[in-house]
């Protein structure tokens, strides 16, 4: 997904070009001025022509509305750093039919498993997967063995040969 659009930024700005529009500014000048391009400073200097200040005001972001409020994506925030463990499963382990599952449970409303990952997404979750490791791992024993035993496993290159015709000197 893109960039998040600071809708509040580009609302100063457009009204910044009005400003420059009421002082005589063309639309080139506005642009090169506010860093847009021409024809967007042109359609501005029109809007502003066609109905003022208010014309340029933010109409908001665009496309539906969401379908959940900020109080029950807050439900589900909590539940999901609860952990699975709390919503009655048996592993430690959230997949996206259980996230799924959860937001219907809590809000109603249905999302499907597949896509359920671009709202973990702007919740600030990240998709990871849960690294295989075996229950008799021992982490002192494997530290030991790359500190010591690994560093004289190690191939290295022979010190008295050149490493490449760069090294060498011409006499």
């Amino acid at each position: 997904m893109g960039k998040k659009r600071d809708h509040h930024e580009m609302e100063k700005r457009r009204l910044r070009s009005a400003h420059l529009f009421e002082n005589g500014s063309s639309g080139a000048e506005v642009g090169r001025l506010l860093g847009v391009t021409r024809q967007v400073a042109h359609r501005w200097k029109r809007a502003w022509e066609a109905g003022g200040k208010a014309a340029l005001a933010s109409k908001g972001q665009a496309g539906p509305k969401p379908k959940v409020d900020a109080e029950a994506i807050q439900r589900v925030v909590d539940a999901l750093l609860a952990g699975p463990k709390s919503q009655g499963y048996k592993t430690e382990l959230w997949t996206l039919p259980r996230v799924s599952a959860l937001i219907h449970k809590l809000t109603g409303v249905r999302y499907h498993p597949g896509h359920v990952w671009r709202v973990l997404g702007t919740l600030g979750f990240s998709c990871q997967r849960p690294e295989r490791r075996a229950l008799e791992r021992d982490e002192k024993a494997i530290g030991n063995w790359k500190r010591r035993i690994w560093p004289t496993l190690k191939k290295r290159p022979a010190a008295s040969a050149a490493s490449s015709s760069l090294s060498t000197r011409a006499v």
